[in-house]
Order: C-alpha cells, then structure tokens, then sequence
C-alpha cells in the first residue's frame, strides 16, 4: 500500500508545479492557480494532520523499551 505521506507530498509537489507554471507562462487561465492552490493546501491539511496524530509515537516506543 502506498505511504499516505508520500501522497501527500507528491500532491504539494503538483500544486506548487501548477502555481509556478500559472505564474510564469502567459495567457494562463485563472482555473489552473485556483486548482493548485486548492490541490496543494488539502495536501498540507492532509500531511499536518498526520503530524499531529503520530506526534507522540517516539514517546511510545521509548517506554516499551524501559520495560
């Protein structure tokens, strides 16, 4: 199965690929900043909710390894 942070961060690496394009080309539609945008801040939102929820795990492992 696929590691949900590697999604996550091959997501903000296209919405940041989307929004440099939009910014460098020429004649570039307003859709196309909007959807890297929105594509890159759900990744974010995805990947720090994951950071919240296994904050803690080192911790986890260090009082296994005490008993």
């Amino acid at each position: 199965m696929i590691n949900s942070q590697l999604v996550n961060t091959i997501l903000i690496v296209i919405g940041a690929a989307m929004l440099i394009y939009s910014f460098t080309a020429e004649n570039v539609h307003v859709g196309i900043k909007i959807f890297g945008l929105l594509v890159m801040m759900f990744a974010l939102y995805r990947a720090t909710n994951f950071w919240v929820d296994t904050k803690d795990d080192h911790l986890e492992e260090k009082d296994t390894d005490k008993e």
